[in-house]
């Protein structure tokens, strides 16, 4: 077994301060405020949590766990749905001072053995028909745990939280863009300080008035920071959805009085398709629409503000960065195209904000204007071209697991504590920032640059497209080409020699596609990402 790694770096608060507790601490902190309130609404079962019994049965779970000698720093995987139980596993484990390795039930064997090899897991909580999840933890050595019940009650009293602060709360394994998994270690402090950094915007994203639709996957950082957390930060009510089918959570989020949708592009495209009457009518309870994890399309924007009259506020962030750097609440306006400011900081919670700067190829830091900080600073996108995203601030990772490599580190020009997104932006004069693509997605035409964002609002403009997603292909005599991707708009066959006659009277030659072909659906992971590997046959 994989020892415990150490933070590369002391890189928060100590343990004085909100961001030194332990995220478990949440759930005794609701279940104090109001131990009747409901906390939990899990749409499949019909069952109703209250914020009392979620905290007992984390105590259940915490005690049972510590009792079958859970050690702190022990990596347990979580492999469950969106559920109670999944919600219970992940404050036990937590509280009782574990790590919790979220992993989705869609995962293959092959998968679900890398991750619990490389995490060097000691437990592993799965369905009691989840085949593979036992054969896996049969050949690992691994301790098979079936899902805690949520109205369990503890043999003893309430179990105190040793770990927190620096110490290593979620070990969350994602692709990026290295094509292979990798563990980000998440420390309590880092998802505690994004809690807080978004609590801080003004007016308050969520109260614990609130009922909040989550109707995506916890296991993904995006479902559990902004998600779960939050509405445990906010002592708020979660209606979970085990999966999104269009109608039937439109139906539930009429029948549960949901105030707040935390959503993906997918699902708005999907909601979409339906009478715009009755969008309007069954989201009428609705206060707050949110997006994340993606690019919401400009049109999916507009159309659900005439649908419903409300804007559709876009997030952005990474899972290095636990997970929200802006929000387009920050400016208090759903500017198309756009994911917003920088969360701000906390002086009241000892948190500060989150702070962003552009450098070019080099690494070498961009122009800022403005005169104060990059609420007012800006880079012009006439005076200055865009770069790649570098962040910094409390919300930061520790590293990859397991010895904290390629963490927050110094940049010249800029001083420590700093990440590279991989991310191409800019920045408008409101402040803004605007995501053009990945670093590792440009594609190089004859050694100039296509930004694969680019060539696809081109073809979103043709009337008879509804999708499109552009990548490089390789190419004898330019290196590379640009390959289109198109899914149609229903009842349309749009021809691909037209759509590349589209394409050749609003770019430049070397970033018109050389190949377009039409599908029904693009490939986008569980969190709404377009998975542009599959086009590229990768």
């Amino acid at each position: 077994m994989v020892p415990p790694a150490q933070p590369a770096a002391d890189a928060g608060p100590g343990h004085h301060s909100p961001t030194g507790r332990n995220l478990a601490d949440l759930v005794t902190a609701a279940a104090q405020r109001d131990p009747s309130h409901p906390a939990l609404v899990d749409l499949t079962s019909g069952r109703t949590v209250s914020w009392g019994a979620l905290d007992a049965a984390v105590d259940a779970a915490a005690g049972w766990l510590r009792a079958s000698g859970m050690a702190d720093g022990r990596r347990v995987v979580v492999r469950l749905a969106t559920s109670p139980e999944f919600c219970v596993a992940v404050f036990a484990v937590l509280r009782a001072g574990g790590v919790v390795v979220p992993v989705g039930t869609g995962a293959s064997e092959r998968e679900l053995e890398a991750v619990v090899e490389h995490s060097g897991a000691g437990g592993l909580v799965a369905g009691q028909d989840d085949r593979i999840a036992r054969d896996v933890a049969a050949r690992h050595g691994v301790s098979a745990m079936a899902p805690p019940s949520p109205f369990a009650t503890p043999d003893a009293g309430p179990i105190l939280a040793a770990a927190g602060g620096e110490d290593l709360a979620v070990l969350a394994y994602t692709s990026g863009t290295s094509g292979w998994p990798r563990g980000v270690m998440l420390p309590h402090r880092a998802l505690l300080a994004n809690l807080e950094q978004g609590a801080a915007v003004r007016p308050a994203p969520m109260t614990a008035a609130d009922r909040v639709l989550l109707a995506l996957p916890l296991f993904h950082t995006y479902g559990l920071g902004p998600g779960l957390l939050r509405v445990a930060h906010a002592a708020a009510t979660a209606v979970l959805a085990d999966r999104f089918d269009a109608e039937p959570v439109l139906a539930a989020v009429r029948s549960q009085r949901v105030t707040i949708v935390i959503g993906v592009p997918p699902m708005y495209r999907a909601w979409l398709r339906l009478a715009p009457e009755r969008l309007a009518e069954d989201l009428a309870t609705v206060r707050l629409f949110t997006s994340g994890a993606a690019p919401l399309e400009p049109g999916s924007l507009s159309r659900m503000r005439a649908a419903t009259g409300l804007d559709v506020f876009e997030g952005y962030g990474l899972t290095e960065t636990g997970p929200v750097l802006t929000s387009t609440l920050v400016g208090g306006s759903a500017k198309p195209g756009s994911v917003g400011r920088p969360l701000p900081g906390s002086p009241a919670a000892g948190v500060g904000p989150v702070e962003i700067r552009l450098v070019d190829s080099d690494g070498k830091p961009l122009p800022m204007g403005g005169d104060e900080d990059f609420g007012d600073d800006y880079i012009d996108e006439d005076a200055a071209d865009t770069g790649e995203v570098v962040v910094r601030g409390p919300n930061l990772f520790s590293g990859y697991w397991p010895d904290g490599v390629h963490g927050p580190a110094e940049l010249a020009g800029l001083g420590p504590g700093w990440i590279r997104t991989g991310d191409i932006g800019f920045i408008d004069q409101d402040g803004d920032l605007h995501l053009v693509d990945r670093a590792n997605d440009l594609i190089i035409v004859n050694g100039f640059n296509v930004y694969p964002h680019e060539v696809e609002e081109v073809l979103r403009e043709h009337p008879a497209v509804a999708e499109a997603a552009a990548v490089g292909v390789p190419d004898e005599r330019s290196g590379e080409a640009v390959r289109a991707v198109v899914v149609p708009l229903d009842g349309q066959q749009p021809d691909t020699a037209e759509l590349v006659g589209h394409c050749a009277v609003r770019l430049a030659r070397f970033k018109v596609p050389v190949q377009v072909e039409l599908t029904d659906q693009l490939p986008y992971s569980a969190n709404g990402k377009l998975v542009r590997r599959r086009l590229r046959g990768d």
